[in-house]
């Protein structure tokens, strides 16, 4: 696996390297996607809005599998580039560990509590029976939802991108056939979405738990050890990537709230298509993030200071010509992306194809944010990669949605990610080149992490 990382990557090598997690988060969007399109299809479209009504506490039960995810496999693949394999095998089946069991508690308090959490999340008399049905099965599954969100990350660390991306792709294809036998011919209505989204799930995490359970070589499971730091530190260096999904899941509820003010149940359903939209195109730059965060991280323990600087360069380059690329896909495919959720000629399509014309401003600069932020993470500078995240994702967005409306109305809500995104490039930019290209930074790249 070190060999893999240590390679002298070129843009097409790296790319080639990436690929693997790219499509994995493309799948992995489109759980929810494909979700959406069934129960807008053949359910109704308050169903849809009910899915989306209490997709946060989903999101934020997700964003521990992913903070171990992405903060693990930083430590992790730091300690193998250390030459310290053994020690790397014992904090990962550590970090395995705690993520079940937090996952395991999500399932039981989650089920318990369900109907009173679809009340706090908003969800009005007509969406109660959708969202409680739907939330439950979903809860049902928090385990392996966690587990697979965490070998996402570990599998590239392993050095088997290409195993965690069949896997990936064979949850994805499980849930789309699931999905149309549920909803359409069995008419499980959105319990039936869930429970396909759910089963889908348990592919990767068994077939992860097998992996590195029979491993011979590299990383495995073994006994688990809580070396000191090792949770607090991976917490600490994934907390961009949990900010980013603590955030998603406010950030959705301050939008449902908003179009239910402006435009009642079928803002919510508008609302629930573009994001499901973002999903899909964002997806790229998180894979990307997650793919190369290993290589970045290994020549960061390796102290490798050229190398770094030229995974930036290759990096940057990716970005800017994909940022422009997905813009125009996104602005010109709007009507697409709308009739996929709504039904055309209908208020919904108009309002979901003029905010996706509007929205489809920020993918110009998601990409340099996020990015960004995934590299901080793989350096282990947590500090820099939470204030990115916490910033795009949460205090930009809730500003702007608090303070546009009152001007644009519902545009206003169309557009506060899209500024969002523009005011976080004043900080990511910066930061980015200051780390690689003030000759600090081979001092900085000269101290081993912790």
């Amino acid at each position: 696996m070190s060999q893999s990382l240590a390679k002298d990557f070129n843009f097409r090598s790296l790319l080639k390297f990436a690929f693997p997690s790219i499509i994995m988060m493309i799948f992995m969007s489109l759980y929810s996607i494909v979700d959406g399109f069934f129960i807008a299809q053949y359910v109704d479209s308050m169903a849809l809005s009910a899915a989306n009504i209490v997709y946060p506490a989903v999101s934020i039960l997700l964003a521990v599998g992913i903070m171990f995810g992405t903060g693990g496999s930083a430590v992790v693949a730091a300690k193998i580039g250390q030459r310290k394999q053994e020690e790397a095998n014992r904090n990962f089946s550590a970090l395995t560990l705690t993520t079940l069991i937090i996952g395991i508690l999500g399932a039981v308090l989650g089920n318990l509590f369900c109907r009173q959490i679809c009340s706090l999340l908003g969800a009005t008399p007509v969406l109660m029976d959708y969202g409680t049905a739907y939330l439950r099965t979903i809860l049902f599954f928090a385990p392996v939802c966690l587990l697979q969100a965490l070998f996402q990350s570990f599998f590239v660390t392993a050095g088997r991108p290409g195993l965690g991306l069949s896997l990936t792709v064979s949850a994805g294809i499980t849930n789309m056939i699931l999905d149309y036998l549920f909803v359409v011919p069995l008419h499980l209505g959105v319990a039936g979405a869930a429970l396909a989204t759910g089963l889908g799930q348990c592919i990767p995490a068994v077939a992860g738990i097998l992996y590195f359970t029979f491993a011979r070589k590299g990383l495995r499971f073994t006994r688990p050890e809580f070396s000191k730091g090792l949770l607090s530190t991976s917490c600490f260096n994934g907390s961009s990537e949990m900010v980013s999904n603590l955030s998603a899941a406010v950030v959705t509820y301050l939008f449902n709230m908003l179009m239910l003010k402006f435009e009642g149940e079928i803002g919510v359903a508008a609302i629930t298509a573009i994001l499901y939209g973002q999903f899909l195109f964002v997806a790229l730059y998180l894979g990307y993030s997650i793919g190369v965060a290993p290589v970045f991280s290994f020549n960061y323990g390796s102290r490798n200071k050229q190398r770094l600087i030229r995974l930036y360069r290759i990096s940057i380059r990716f970005v800017v010509v994909s940022s422009v690329i997905i813009a125009l896909v996104a602005a010109f495919g709007s009507p697409v992306i709308s009739a996929v959720f709504m039904q055309k000629g209908t208020y919904g399509f108009e309002l979901t194809r003029h905010g996706g014309y509007l929205f489809s401003i920020a993918y110009l600069f998601c990409g340099t944010n996020i990015v960004a932020s995934g590299i901080f993470t793989a350096l282990s500078d947590g500090k820099t990669s939470a204030l990115i995240s916490f910033l795009r994702t949460f205090v930009f967005i809730v500003l702007s949605a608090l303070l546009l409306p009152l001007v644009l109305g519902t545009n206003g809500v169309w557009l506060s990610i899209p500024v969002a995104e523009f005011l976080t490039l004043f900080i990511s930019v910066p930061k980015l080149s200051r780390y690689f290209k003030d000759p600090k930074v081979a001092t900085e790249t000269q101290t081993s992490p912790n």
